[in-house]
């Protein structure tokens, strides 16, 4: 079973830098690729960043490529999103989650879309005041 919980989330003013944390148990033979999602009210939820902890491959949303950088640390089982230069439109309730690949879906799917992960941490809200 895959258990996630983040951590990081706050208030910030636009310009301003967050790092969020989700620190990812059990999910060695049942995933194979981690991601940050968001949802802002009233928003459908949306794919931000992910990476294949395994090889290290990072995939990143056009929206925060340059800005976020999505990191692994399998000492600490952790899966950290930095997050700098923040827009009030990154105002969202972020959440980590994992999937297991099937070899087909590495080749042909998109890993940072979420209708592809089973396992969901409970979110940590991100605010970013202009």
């Amino acid at each position: 079973q895959v258990q996630l919980v983040e951590s990081g989330g706050g208030s910030v003013e636009a310009g301003g830098s967050l790092r969020l944390s989700c620190v990812v148990t059990g999910y060695t033979d049942n995933a194979n690729s981690l991601g940050w999602f968001r949802q802002a009210p009233g928003k459908e939820r949306e794919g931000v960043a992910s990476i294949y902890p395994g090889s290290g491959t990072t995939f990143y949303n056009n929206s925060v490529k340059g800005r976020f950088t999505i990191t692994h640390d399998g000492a600490k089982n952790t899966v950290f999103l930095q997050m700098n230069s923040l827009k009030p439109e990154d105002t969202a309730m972020y959440s980590c989650a994992a999937a297991k690949f099937s070899r087909e879906q590495i080749l042909f799917s998109s890993p940072t879309n979420p209708d592809l992960y089973s396992y969901w941490g409970q979110g940590t809200q991100v605010t970013v005041s202009s």
